[in-house]
């Protein structure tokens, strides 16, 4: 007989790698994962947006997560890739790439043009960020180039 989520003992996490390893396992519960959410360490928020497992509303709660430029931006981008992130994560992804290019020294163009390729959100959603002071000519450039390789939605 199995195990129902109920009937396992709780996860004892004794230092940063339980955390991590715990995040990167796909077999964790989403309640486990939730908690998890809310640790201190960038490295396990990032471990829980590359694991396929994690559902939409931890995916939701990791998107206004700070740490440093370089981790910001790359959960954001593990976020805009998610097989499960609907459009209210991406939608919050969104604000977040874009309240990064109006005002951080960080540049996030890979969630940019992940963003650009998820059919969740219209292109003119994600044009609009080709217009703010972050954004450079060839972050500009990918971000057309990703738009037009989109396939025509069926009607």
């Amino acid at each position: 007989m199995g195990e129902s989520e109920g009937d396992r003992a709780p996860l004892r996490f004794r230092g940063p790698a339980d955390y991590r390893d715990a995040a990167r396992d796909p077999d964790t519960d989403a309640r486990t994962l939730a908690s998890l959410a809310r640790c201190p360490y960038p490295f396990v928020w990032q471990a829980l947006a590359a694991n396929p497992g994690t559902p939409a509303h931890v995916l939701g709660d990791l998107c206004s997560k700070r740490d440093s430029a370089w981790n910001d931006g790359r959960l954001l981008h593990l976020l805009a890739e998610h097989p499960r992130a609907d459009r209210a994560v991406l939608l919050a992804v969104l604000a977040e790439v874009e309240a990064h290019l109006l005002t951080s020294a960080s540049r996030p163009y890979a969630a940019v043009l992940a963003l650009a390729a998820r059919r969740e959100l219209k292109p003119e959603e994600v044009q609009r960020l080709a217009a703010l002071p972050g954004a450079s000519a060839r972050m500009r450039a990918g971000l057309r180039r990703r738009l037009a390789g989109r396939e025509p939605e069926a009607r």
